[in-house]
């Protein structure tokens, strides 16, 4: 049984279905911060398939990459309890968790309904095209620059979307620099540690899955409210206008903003699910702290020639973490230099706790970009004025805590509510297949 046919299990046990000894309980299992002040060390899920966790410790250097994202196995004989299984399952949001776990759930036998309140889907796997002023066509992956994969239980997964594509290897030089020695130091060489991207974007795996036979993708779509119907056993999502989207027999929640108290902080609204449906999970989402983070989106006219690598980790700055470039995958267009600069958590925190956690003015995204900026050009290397220039703020860009250690997701069997996510694990399941 491979992984896909055994995520199924996972969204299945208590729904009251034909499929009664199926098993819940590892559904997106992550590993938490090694290092609490630098979000860039992002927790990994574990076990047989891969989720999209940006930023790892690589040989001393901050570099991102995806990690397992897990998925764990049935009690067996899925195929044949699938078969005489019938329902319906919505999925909110569209990031690597949300699209692979719809996928999984299409290929065997469920229908599938994904909504995203995005253009498309991704999450931190996202892609931003941008428009420059003399009409330049710009592309950035301003979330997670790429991927490895360190088990052989996902390569089978990463050889069918290389085979199909969707993903290849980015065979660039990496390493870090230090602010205050000026100098670039623990080189990573090509073909050390294996860096896949998403072809043309990053957020082409999702993309694709998203658009597998049975599922159903949904994107532009704000799921306003989600209902429990007690006397028809089932959930009926409302959109912000107030119009049905449809009754579903379970929910897996895969955007945070579904669930997290911080949501009407940032917008105004009330939280898409009423939490006192649910006291017990409700408890445990009281309290889900983010580390924040500022994405600065460069395009250059000319080659960056004085910075020897393609992507680096900043030591001993304040204010800036991490620099790739772009256009240096494949499948990328090569007719301008384009750079992502991410912020520190720290330098985030700071502008967010002056302007609040509502959108951001361009007053204060221009700020941002003029500070972040300046610091990549302190670092004493020859950067050119670029043609383009635009900041993002990922508000809850990385969990600060996990809230589910034990259970590794939060789940209602009742209801037959999951919530998954980057929060929700604990330490300890590294490597568990």
């Amino acid at each position: 049984m491979n992984a896909r046919s055994q995520t199924i299990c996972e969204l299945l046990r208590n729904m009251k279905w034909k499929s009664t000894s199926l098993s819940f309980s590892d559904l997106f299992v992550y590993k938490p911060f090694e290092n609490p002040t630098n979000p860039f060390l992002q927790s990994y899920p574990v076990k047989q398939t891969k989720l999209l966790l940006p930023f790892r410790q690589i040989n001393q250097t901050h570099l991102y990459s995806l990690q397992s994202f897990a998925i764990s196995g049935a009690t067996g004989g899925l195929e044949e309890n699938m078969s005489r299984v019938v329902g319906k399952v919505a999925v909110v949001g569209s990031g690597i968790s949300g699209a692979v776990c719809a996928s999984a759930l299409a290929r065997n036998g469920v229908a599938v309904t994904v909504f995203d309140s995005g253009r498309g889907p991704g999450g931190r796997m996202s892609q931003r095209r941008e428009i420059s002023e003399d009409g330049t066509e710009l592309f950035f992956d301003h979330g997670a620059p790429f991927f490895t994969v360190n088990d052989n239980d996902v390569m089978g997964l990463v050889n069918e979307w290389e085979a199909r594509g969707l993903v290849a290897e980015w065979k660039e030089t990496f390493s870090s620099f230090d602010r205050i020695s000026s100098k670039f130091a623990d080189f990573e060489k090509e073909g050390s540690s294996k860096k896949y991207v998403g072809v043309p974007g990053m957020n082409s795996i999702c993309k694709a899955i998203c658009h597998e036979p049975g599922v159903d993708a949904k994107f532009g779509v704000t799921v306003g409210r989600l209902e429990w119907l007690e006397d028809k056993n089932s959930w009926l999502l409302i959109g912000l206008d107030g119009q049905s989207l449809g009754s579903f027999d379970g929910v897996v929640a895969s955007d945070k903003n579904t669930v997290s108290p911080r949501f009407t902080s940032v917008t105004g609204r009330p939280t898409p699910l009423d939490m006192t449906l649910v006291p017990e999970l409700a408890q445990k989402l009281k309290e889900v702290p983010v580390h924040p983070c500022f994405a600065l989106m460069l395009a250059f006219s000319e080659p960056l020639s004085s910075v020897p690598v393609k992507g680096f980790s900043f030591k001993n700055s304040d204010v800036l973490s991490w620099a790739f470039c772009d256009s240096s995958k494949p499948g990328r267009p090569e007719m301008s230099e384009c750079w992502v600069l991410h912020s520190t958590a720290e330098y985030a925190k700071g502008v967010i706790s002056q302007t609040g956690l509502q959108k951001p003015s361009n007053t204060t995204l221009t700020k941002v970009a003029e500070e972040l900026f300046q610091e990549f050009r302190n670092t004493g290397l020859h950067i050119p004025v670029p043609f383009f220039v635009k900041a993002h703020r990922w508000g809850s860009a990385f969990p600060a805590a996990v809230i589910a250690a034990e259970q590794k997701c939060l789940w209602d069997g009742t209801k037959r509510l999951a919530i998954c996510g980057d929060f929700c694990v604990g330490p300890n399941v590294e490597g568990r297949h």
